[in-house]
């Protein structure tokens, strides 16, 4: 039977909070979204009784050999949380970002846009960071504060009262909270279990994900390059490093990461090119079905979805972990401001505030990232004549390119507290 574990330590019992009287918080899944959640509430509200559970056993999330893009506005979030410290010296600064549109048996590719990577002085639009070091960073802190994290066992079933929710737990334990938030990923049993039906189709492609090693430095220059099966793009690491995210038809995406080696090597040096020599790949490469998933509602009575339990998108605009810290600094926020005003934070007429302030931003987000796949992900010529000379024109015009680069840092609309670097 896994044993309930805290942040700080490897095995010890919860706190008297945690089992013996009701939370004010559980959060449901133990990923940036749902660490940055708990680390938001509890820093602005010590007060507030908030603990983490996770289905996935101790330790895997240190065996994560992804990477993401940390916009500028996530990045003074995690500074204001006191995180960013801890993840500094891992993060590569973005300097630079192109755009490419071409055939992958085309000898030239021509930069149709390009972006510089500052949005204010020596602040850059966008940080990668792995993301076993941001989940690292996030665990420390939420250690600090003395929040619950119950790691290896899973949620079975929860029964919503009037003032407070039971959840029971794969263990045979329950807690009660008064409101759960589900950041258990786009395959939410949370969600699924609320009831919450979503908007959900798939495209019939997959991401494949991996870190290249190569000879020359990439000198912070992110690359995305629309071939005809979808974006190619190569995103800069610490060091002679980059992070792949390459998009494939499902079928041709499976066989490639199935392949020995050599022949995959051979099939991404095709696409990556020789600008930076020679490449070699490290550590798994791994493959993942894209699709955009919409929930049709992100609350419920003591109940709300965040990060990918809300909405699932593609990675054409490198957004996901962006959505996923303003639903975590919006959330915060919305019950940190009602439990101040002596409001009940898990009534439903709180959680709609924070429906509101998130459902269009992220449908908006959803259908722009799924008519740009749609867009460049083919061969027709008429269409690519039309877009090549659409990124030509926008590439000419340094206000909107400066708008599009502002909207990418998350510093434009309604932004939360936490997301302008300031305190809830």
């Amino acid at each position: 039977m896994p044993e309930r574990k805290t942040a700080k330590t490897a095995r010890k019992e919860p706190k008297a909070g945690v089992g013996a009287a009701c939370l004010d918080v559980l959060i449901a899944g133990a990923g940036y979204v749902g660490l940055a959640t708990a680390v938001s509430m509890r820093a602005a509200r010590p007060d507030l009784k908030v603990a983490v559970v996770d289905a996935a056993p101790a330790g895997v999330w240190q065996k994560d050999g992804r990477a993401s893009a940390i916009a500028a506005a996530a990045r003074r979030m995690l500074d204001r949380l006191g995180v960013w410290d801890d993840i500094a010296s891992e993060a590569q600064p973005i300097t630079e970002m192109i755009v490419t549109d071409s055939r992958t048996s085309d000898p030239v590719r021509p930069v149709f846009l390009t972006f510089d990577g500052e949005v204010g002085p020596d602040e850059p639009f966008a940080f990668m960071v792995q993301n076993r070091i941001l989940n690292g960073a996030l665990r420390k802190r939420a250690a600090e504060l003395g929040i619950d994290l119950i790691e290896g066992v899973a949620v079975e079933r929860f029964d919503t009262g009037p003032a407070a929710t039971t959840v029971h737990l794969a263990d045979g334990s329950s807690l009660e909270t008064r409101l759960l938030v589900a950041a258990d990923g786009v395959r939410s049993r949370l969600r699924d279990m609320a009831g919450i039906k979503t908007v959900n189709w798939e495209y019939g492609q997959s991401g494949i994900v991996c870190t290249v090693a190569h000879e020359r430095p990439h000198n912070g220059r992110a690359e995305e390059h629309f071939l005809p099966a979808g974006p190619f793009a190569t995103l800069p690491l610490k060091g002679n490093r980059s992070s792949i995210v390459w998009t494939e038809r499902t079928a041709e995406a499976e066989r490639l990461v199935k392949e020995d080696m050599f022949v995959f090597e051979t099939e991404l040096e095709r696409r990556f090119g020789l600008k930076l020599g020679e490449i070699h790949v490290e550590g798994q490469r791994r493959a993942w079905p894209l699709g955009l998933t919409l929930a049709r509602a992100f609350v419920a009575p003591r109940f709300a979805l965040a990060g990918d339990a809300a909405h699932g998108i593609h990675p054409i605009a490198g957004q996901g972990l962006n959505l996923g810290f303003k639903d975590a600094a919006a959330l915060a926020q919305t019950v940190v401001e009602a439990d101040r005003l002596g409001q009940d934070i898990g009534a439903l007429d709180v959680l709609e505030r924070y429906q509101q302030w998130r459902r269009f931003d992220t449908v908006q987000m959803g259908v722009t990232t799924d008519i740009l796949n749609r867009m460049f992900s083919n061969d027709l010529g008429p269409l690519r004549a039309v877009r090549d000379i659409g990124l030509g024109l926008v590439d000419r015009m340094p206000r909107l390119k400066d708008f599009f680069i502002r909207q990418a840092s998350g510093l434009t609309g309604p932004t939360p507290r936490l997301l302008r670097g300031e305190e809830i």
